[in-house]
């Protein structure tokens, strides 16, 4: 009986597993060729103010905590710079080094959401969950050129509208392509 029962459940499990094993159709050309035919619009923003503040939120080599500043365009030197809390310049990234700028957003609980949460009633921390925010992020992927290495920097901005304009405004800047929200530079533009 239980040989029966063993042969019975493996049956039943090899027979489903092939149920969902199908290949795939070929896609043709035609279908190809639409999907290069649609563009997406990007979104018409605002121009980016030539300074606005930020908090780094870490990626470049020699510089690993987080701290509120101001990022500025230089564009007579064609760079980017971040100013620390007290007006001096801590660092700066080349437009010609950058390779991807592109927007990140991130859901996380609220300051408020943590305190409702922690109130000692059945459901608070179930209510405490539900309260979130949306932290808008600055993400630049460069070449270093001083220790020949890449690198990720993080900002951290304070709404989507000025993350929009930032990154289009320094990507125009940096003559680099838009694709989608990203603007990226191909290896062959340098």
């Amino acid at each position: 009986m239980k040989k029966l029962i063993i042969l019975l459940v493996l049956g039943l499990f090899f027979s489903t597993t092939s149920l969902f094993a199908q290949i795939r159709p070929a896609e043709s050309n035609e279908d190809t060729k639409k999907e290069e035919k649609v563009k997406v619009k990007p979104k018409k923003t605002k121009p980016a103010p030539t300074s606005y503040k930020v908090k780094y939120q870490g990626g470049l080599f020699g510089f690993s905590k987080k701290q509120n500043g101001t990022i500025k365009f230089d564009d007579i030197n064609e760079r980017l710079v971040f100013f620390g809390k007290d007006g001096k310049e801590k660092f700066s990234i080349p437009y010609k080094a950058m390779q991807v700028i592109y927007p990140s957003q991130k859901k996380v609980q609220a300051g408020s959401g943590r305190a409702v949460g922690a109130v000692p009633v059945p459901g608070s921390g179930i209510l405490g969950s539900l309260i979130k925010k949306r932290k808008n992020y600055m993400i630049i992927r460069f070449d270093d050129p001083d220790v020949d290495a890449e690198g990720t920097v993080n900002f951290l901005l304070d709404t989507e509208e000025l993350l929009a304009s930032a990154i289009n405004s320094l990507g125009q800047k940096a003559k680099m392509r838009q694709r989608g929200d990203a603007y990226i530079r191909k290896q062959n533009e340098f």
